[in-house]
C-alpha cells in the first residue's frame, strides 16, 4: 500500500529523511518510532503529498508521489500535529466543510458526520463552537475529519497526544477497528505502550531507517528468547542439570530464579522443566521473559549499529 525507494528530504544542508526504503502492506498498522526531529512527520508529509521529496521515489495506494498527488490526496486521510480546525464553527460545521472538500453529497455528509462524532464521543457537543473544546476533544474531531471520506490509508501523527487515559483508549480501540475494516494505518507516536499494543510492524527511524520488524522479532533479535523458571529453592544440582542441556545457550541465576536462553521456547521449555524436576527441583513458576519495547527502542536509537 505504501512503498518508498531512497526517499530523501533535505532542508538546506540538513537531511531530515535520508535514503528511506520502506514497504507497508495493505491492511496493517505500521508504527513509526523515533525521537523528536528524527524525520517521522517529514516522512508523513511527503507521503501525503504535502511537501515534495528532494530525491527518491514513493508510491501510495499505487500512485506515485510527485506525479499523481491529487489521486493520492483523495484516497488518504491525515491527522497532523496541529488540529487546524475553524474555532468559530461548530464541530458539525467543521466536518461538513471538509466533507464538501472531499466531494461528499449531502446525505453522505450527514451520515458520516454523525457516525464519526458518535464513535469518538462528540455527538452531544456537535453544535458547540470548537473554540470551546479541550485539546483532546479537538484531537478527536481532527481524527473524525481524516476519516469522513473513508480513505484506504490513514496517516495519524500522535493521535492520542493530550488525551486522558479513557479517551486515549477510545482512540486506540478505534484504530484497531479501522484495521479490522481493511484500512492501512501509518501511525507516528511517542507512546511505546501504544505502539506495542497496536503495531503489526514497527519502523525505528533517526533520519535514516534503523530497523523494521514486528515487535516480537525486534525483541528477539536484540535480546534473544529467554524463559524464567522460579524454583522454591535452587541448588548447584539444578544449575548443572540446565548446563548439560545442549539447547540451553545461557543460564543466569538471580535468587530463586533461572533465566534461560533458548532458541525455541515453545518446544524446549517442557524439556527444561523435565530436566529440573528430574534433578529434584520444585518449580513454582515458568514464564517467557519479555523485554520491553522501550528497551528495544532506546538501545537501537542509542546504538544504530545493533540493527540486524
Amino acid at each position: 500500500m505504501i512503498e518508498t525507494h531512497h526517499l530523501t528530504k533535505r532542508f538546506d544542508n540538513f537531511d531530515a529523511v535520508q535514503d528511506l526504503n520502506l514497504i507497508v502492506q495493505s491492511g496493517e498498522i505500521f508504527v513509526f518510532l523515533g525521537p523528536n526531529g528524527a524525520g517521522k512527520t517529514t516522512t508523513v508529509r511527503m507521503l501525503a503529498c504535502l511537501i515534495a521529496p528532494t530525491s527518491g521515489e514513493a508510491t501510495v495506494v499505487g500512485y506515485r508521489v510527485g506525479h499523481d498527488d491529487d489521486q493520492i490526496r483523495a484516497r488518504i486521510g491525515i491527522l497532523t500535529e496541529s488540529p487546524g480546525l475553524y474555532e468559530k464553527l461548530s464541530a458539525e460545521q467543521n466536518l461538513d466543510f471538509f466533507a464538501r472538500l472531499y466531494g461528499l453529497d449531502t446525505a453522505t455528509r450527514q451520515k458520516q458526520i454523525q457516525r464519526y462524532l458518535e464513535l469518538l464521543g462528540l455527538w452531544e457537543r456537535r453544535t458547540d463552537a470548537v473554540g470551546g473544546f479541550s485539546k483532546g476533544m479537538k484531537q478527536k474531531l481532527s481524527i473524525a475529519r481524516a476519516l469522513l471520506h473513508e480513505p484506504q490509508v490513514v496517516f495519524l501523527d500522535e493521535p492520542t497526544s493530550a488525551l486522558d487515559p479513557e479517551s486515549a483508549k477510545v482512540v486506540r480501540d478505534f484504530i484497531a477497528e479501522l484495521k479490522s475494516e481493511g484500512r492501512t494505518i501509518f501511525l507516528c507516536t511517542h507512546n511505546l505502550d501504544e505502539a506495542d499494543r497496536l503495531a503489526d510492524h514497527i519502523g525505528i527511524i533517526k533520519q535514516t531507517l534503523i530497523q523494521v520488524d514486528t515487535p516480537a522479532n525486534l525483541r528477539r533479535k536484540l535480546y534473544g528468547q529467554r524463559v524464567l523458571f522460579r524454583l522454591r529453592e535452587i541448588s548447584p544440582v539444578h544449575t548443572d542439570a540446565l548446563r548439560t542441556l545442549p539447547f540451553v545457550h545461557d543460564v543466569q541465576r538471580s535468587d530463586s530464579t533461572f533465566s534461560v536462553a533458548l532458541d525455541d521456547p515453545p518446544n524446549m521449555t517442557p524439556l527444561v522443566v523435565t530436566a529440573l524436576v528430574n534433578a529434584g527441583a520444585a518449580i513454582q513458576e515458568v514464564r517467557e521473559e519479555r523485554a520491553s519495547l522501550e528497551s528495544v527502542y532506546l538501545d537501537l536509537i542509542a546504538s544504530p549499529a545493533r540493527s540486524v
